[in-house]
């Protein structure tokens, strides 16, 4: 009897540890990669930022598709009305699951002689999935006139969520534009910045020498200049007729040419620490070339790193765009960025009657906090044993 009891005991003891082993995986034979993502998930704020900024991406990408009107579409009968209400109680039949909007009238304040908007309760709007609006083409190719959502071409009829500025355009649309811009700013900026900052850093830090001694000078050099300053005498330099897509272009060389500096001191201090291991002799005595091993053995044992510090400067990217727009030395109309949007919003008096064109700045703060929480959790996750 005590035998057949020890035998239970044996197969509940492998049957609790299969299960263990099932729940959580084995930390002895996975991969650094492994160990990255596992404690990612475990940052519970950084999953969720990242699934955020993956929406935001995916929003501005298909931009044509989820914005209910075109963003140089003017109203001129509704300059500066107000954001609508999304009802879903009718006063005549109740409640109802489809939401709807109601029309807008216009009237003329008789003390401070504004232009003032009210709900016509009359006209009534469903909110329909997959509406007929406003004809386009996604990405300039792809004609279509089908939106995520909208009240369809309906004559007299229109629908602005989150108001209109004091041309008529619909607010919402334009935000949703404009984040094409500002959003994939920052990608391509770092890209740029990157490569300068890998390529430099980690010939400095490897040859070292003379050529060590200009890179970090040229680096002294920049970083002590403050750097809105910069940015606006560079910016300045831009030809002011230059296109829309060579001012965005011309910008993310601005930014490029000064945002590498902190990347390029983090991979040196990386690559110094490293050139003298085992492995890097190893391959020294291979015959491999320089650049080879800087780019298949030196970088990649920090890369973890990079990714850390390539999200945290994603948001100073995109603030200096925003920024230089908003200043106005940067983007110009008619090309739609948050910061050209957020121009409307430097008079006070204006802003005091129309504070709804300040929503760019909301949707600013939230990509950079997005990015922020991102960054915090791939900075815990690139050190995994901790």
């Amino acid at each position: 009897m005590s035998g057949l009891t020890t035998v239970i005991n044996q197969l509940r003891t492998r049957t609790s540890r299969k299960k263990k082993s099932a729940e959580q995986p084995d930390m002895d034979v996975a991969s650094q990669w492994q160990l990255m993502w596992w404690k990612f998930k475990k940052h519970k704020l950084a999953v969720i930022s990242a699934v955020i900024l993956i929406l935001m991406y995916l929003i501005v990408l298909f931009c044509e598709f989820v914005s209910p009107n075109l963003s140089d579409t003017r109203f001129t009968a509704y300059k500066n009305a107000p954001p609508q209400k999304i009802h879903f109680v009718d006063p005549d039949t109740g409640f109802q699951f489809q939401p709807f909007v109601y029309g807008m009238k216009e009237s003329i304040d008789k003390e401070t002689f504004l232009r003032t908007f009210a709900e016509d309760k009359t006209k009534k709007y469903p909110i329909r999935l997959f509406a007929k609006g406003e004809s386009y083409k996604m990405w300039g190719f792809i004609p279509s006139n089908i939106h995520l959502f909208g009240i369809g071409n309906k004559e007299g009829s229109a629908m602005f969520l989150m108001g209109t500025d004091q041309l008529g355009h619909d607010l919402l649309s334009r935000i949703i534009y404009g984040g094409r811009i500002s959003l994939s700013f920052g990608l391509v900026g770092i890209i740029l910045t990157l490569f300068i900052g890998l390529l430099l850093g980690g010939i400095s830090g490897y040859l070292g020498g003379v050529s060590d001694t200009i890179i970090q000078r040229i680096i002294d050099f920049l970083i002590c200049i403050p750097t809105i300053p910069l940015w606006m005498a560079l910016s300045a330099a831009v030809p002011r007729d230059w296109s829309a897509v060579k001012m965005y272009f011309g910008l993310i060389i601005i930014f490029s040419i000064i945002g590498w500096t902190g990347l390029a001191r983090v991979v040196r201090g990386k690559i110094l620490s490293l050139r003298e291991e085992d492995f890097t002799m190893a391959a020294r005595l291979a015959g491999a070339g320089d650049l080879r091993i800087i780019r298949k053995h030196l970088l990649p044992s920090f890369a973890s790193y990079i990714i850390v510090n390539v999200t945290l400067s994603i948001p100073g990217t995109i603030l200096g765009e925003t920024s230089l727009s908003f200043l106005g030395i940067g983007l110009q109309a008619p090309a739609v960025s948050w910061g050209v949007l957020l121009q409307d919003a430097q008079n006070l008096e204006t802003l005091a009657h129309h504070p709804w064109l300040l929503w760019p700045a909301a949707f600013i703060m939230l990509t950079v906090l997005m990015f922020n929480f991102l960054g915090d959790g791939l900075r815990d996750a690139a050190d995994p044993y901790k």
